[in-house]
């Protein structure tokens, strides 16, 4: 018999230079196993962290819920490689949240990263340490989850900068 559910959130960076994507791949693989069979994974399907760790719990066999901000986030994602990946995606998840529109895209984002702690018994924080670049970024994500008692695994290589 399996054990309780453990949700896996994850936050991150949509750019992941080279000299840390080996590291992040590993370290999401590894956490969301050390929670199979009982895991399911939370992701909002950005570019970069989020689709990295979506792709990575689909092939670990983890169901995945779809956050979706409340705006027209689909055109928001990047180009036509991201729009499709996060489509792609999309129809692999067993669940999928639309969160109320918000007033600007930053509140958007933010409300959806509070939404994923909320929601997770853990998070996964594809980080550099840095301040965020602007409201609901990673930073942010990270000090709520730390303020509500929500255990971060950060997962970053030394060194690495972002652009």
């Amino acid at each position: 018999m399996p054990g309780p559910v453990t949700r896996i959130g994850i936050t991150g960076h949509r750019q992941i230079p080279d000299a840390a994507l080996s590291a992040v791949r590993s370290g999401i693989r590894s956490e969301l196993r050390n929670h199979r069979p009982s895991a399911r994974a939370l992701s909002s399907l950005a570019a970069g962290a989020d689709q990295v760790f979506a792709e990575i719990a689909l092939d670990c066999g983890v169901p995945l819920t779809a956050v979706i901000p409340g705006m027209d986030y689909e055109t928001h994602l990047g180009g036509d490689e991201v729009r499709a990946e996060y489509r792609r995606l999309l129809k692999c998840c067993a669940e999928r949240v639309e969160l109320p529109y918000e007033r600007t895209h930053d509140e958007a984002y933010y409300a959806a990263g509070r939404y994923i702690v909320d929601h997770a018994d853990r998070m996964v924080a594809v980080w550099d340490g840095a301040p965020a670049r602007g409201l609901g970024g990673t930073a942010d994500i990270v000090a709520y989850a730390r303020r509500t008692g929500v255990p971060v695994t950060v997962l970053w290589s030394p060194g690495a900068r972002r652009a």
